[in-house]
């Protein structure tokens, strides 16, 4: 097993070689689809990628499909509940338009489910979901060497950011849910799906579950970290940004507009001078005559 640690823009990858064959979990973002090439061609050594799976689809965990489908025509397993969105490709119910994030198309081959035990690198998986920052994505644990990939579901620092709130549908009960059912699986490491490789599971969860109780104490705060990360990932991608430019790009995101109409009512002026003023507090941007730029 070998895993990749990438960033913020595309998520980590997690390669499994051996008698088995070879598969790949999660593809990160379709402007990094790339680079997701190289470190596999490298890492395969001239063998096929076989399978690809995915844990959810953000577009940050499967923006290099069709890449990679093109390249290896690899079979692909996806969320069972997300199958009619990509058969239909329809942008909207798979967050990319809400989000104003960018997937290339691409298609699949089965479905994954709960329940469902996988072999990769020569040992059993099991599937299980883990609703919350997105409903239907999922977690793979290997029961036999105690390692979970968690995706979104859970980082050494926190989690992903709780979309369905800001839809107006439950998230925060999911999230806690997700957290008690890693803490009943006896994990020694987790490969999360943003961040290093980490072993100290119970301090992890109890990281994220007073990050849960602090952001579910005033929905407003879910709402202002979501443009956050938002705004940052627009960031990552382009690395620059015209400040002058900021209330319209924020506006033409959708997912943005449904927050500052409801949970963040400010103009949009106020929300891009907020969020870029938020970043630059928090040490992940930086102002530069009238350029917002990525740190």
């Amino acid at each position: 097993m070998h895993v990749f640690e990438r960033g913020w823009l595309s998520s980590n990858n997690i390669l499994f070689t051996g008698r088995e064959g070879t598969a790949l979990v999660d593809s990160g973002y379709v402007t990094h689809a790339p680079q997701t090439l190289a470190l596999l061609r490298h890492a395969l050594n001239g063998r096929p990628l076989e399978r690809l799976l995915n844990t959810h689809l953000h577009s940050d965990h499967c923006g290099g499909n069709a890449l990679l489908q093109a390249t290896y025509a690899c079979h692909t397993a996806i969320p069972a509940l997300e199958a009619a969105k990509v058969a239909a490709w329809d942008e909207d119910a798979l967050s990319y338009r809400a989000t104003g994030q960018q997937c290339a198309r691409f298609g699949f081959d089965a479905v994954l489910m709960p329940g469902d035990v996988l072999q990769l690198g020569e040992q059993r998986w099991s599937v299980m979901a883990a609703p919350g920052h997105d409903p239907h994505a999922l977690l793979f644990f290997c029961e036999a060497e105690g390692i979970l990939i968690s995706g979104d579901a859970l980082w050494e620092n926190g989690f992903g950011v709780i979309f369905p709130e800001l839809a107006g549908e439950p998230g925060f009960a999911e999230v806690g849910a997700t957290l008690e059912l890693i803490g009943t699986l006896d994990a020694r490491v987790v490969i999360p799906g943003h961040g290093a490789v980490f072993s100290d599971v119970s301090g992890a969860l109890g990281r994220a579950r007073a990050r849960l109780d602090y952001l579910s104490a005033d929905p407003v705060r879910n709402a202002q970290n979501a443009v956050k990360v938002l705004l940052k990932f627009l960031l990552l991608e382009r690395r620059a940004l015209k400040l002058e430019a900021l209330p319209g790009l924020l506006g033409s995101i959708p997912l943005v507009e449904r927050v500052r109409s409801g949970l963040l009512p400010m103009s949009a002026d106020a929300l891009a001078q907020w969020a870029t003023a938020a970043l630059v507090k928090a040490g992940a941007a930086r102002i530069e005559e009238n350029m917002l730029v990525d740190v």
